[in-house]
């Protein structure tokens, strides 16, 4: 796997809040599923901000694919994302959604219409393609996000926190459905949460954040396996294990 995105040195710091990110050095391999994990706090929606294209950093430099994306546009960076409260416009349809960027970035209307029926299909909403957001589910406008952001085929999928008004048993049919997708796209996904059950269960692997700083940035098992610190000790395997048993009692899996 060659890196897709490469930070170095990445710090920015607010008037009001001091140092948010403390030089950030990390890769994201091209095709990888890396969540970015840590407290209200820690620095990972800044950092996200930063990826996109939406906050400049002080210090430090992004490159894609080897080129140097640090002060480029969002628009120009091959990048999509999929905000907290999805973003959707409330006023069109799950179709008119979903063609809305095709449409505003020139794409003819016959491939438009095309690539977004097959989205639709894709993500499972093929029967409610012209219901409006306020017709449908939690999940269901999730995924109307996620195909929007998919339909110019971006290179990378950038994830704030996108579960996190979902409650237990969407939360588990849509991790799933992101894993699908992901495969099914090829799309490299850098995914920001505060739950360690979730980062667990998607990633292929995690950085732990803490004070604007990498704590541990490895694969699920080895973080298991081998926590870098007390903090991740604390932080993610004490509270996945307190996760894991309530998630065990709410599926009936739990011990009598």
């Amino acid at each position: 796997m060659s890196p897709k995105l490469s930070v170095r040195g990445l710090s920015k710091s607010y008037k009001t809040g001091g140092e948010v990110l403390r030089s950030l050095d990390f890769e994201v391999m091209d095709g990888e599923f890396l969540s970015i994990l840590g407290p209200s706090g820690c620095g990972k929606t800044t950092l996200l901000r930063i990826l996109i294209g939406l906050l400049p950093p002080d210090e430090g430099t992004v490159e894609k694919d080897g080129v140097d994306i640090t002060n480029a546009r969002p628009d120009k960076r091959g990048m999509g994302i999929v905000f907290q409260n999805y973003a959707l416009f409330e006023n069109m349809t799950v179709r008119k959604n979903i063609g809305y960027a095709l449409r505003f970035n020139g794409i003819p209307k016959a491939e438009a219409d095309k690539r977004t029926e097959s989205l639709i299909a894709a993500v499972g909403l093929s029967e409610h393609a012209d219901k409006f957001p306020r017709s449908l589910s939690g999940g269901q406008q999730q995924r109307v996000a996620i195909a929007r952001t998919l339909a110019l085929n971006p290179d990378i999928v950038l994830f704030d926190e996108p579960m996190s008004a979902l409650d237990v048993a969407t939360r588990l049919s849509m991790r799933t459905e992101l894993k699908r997708l992901q495969a099914e796209f090829g799309t490299t996904m850098i995914y920001v949460t505060h739950d360690q059950e979730e980062a667990f269960a998607l990633s292929d692997r995690i950085m732990i954040m803490d004070g604007g700083r990498i704590s541990q940035l490895d694969t699920p098992e080895n973080i298991a396996a081998s926590p870098a610190n007390e903090y991740v000790k604390t932080f993610v395997l004490d509270n996945i294990r307190a996760k894991v048993s309530s998630l065990l009692r709410f599926t009936g899996g739990g011990e009598d």
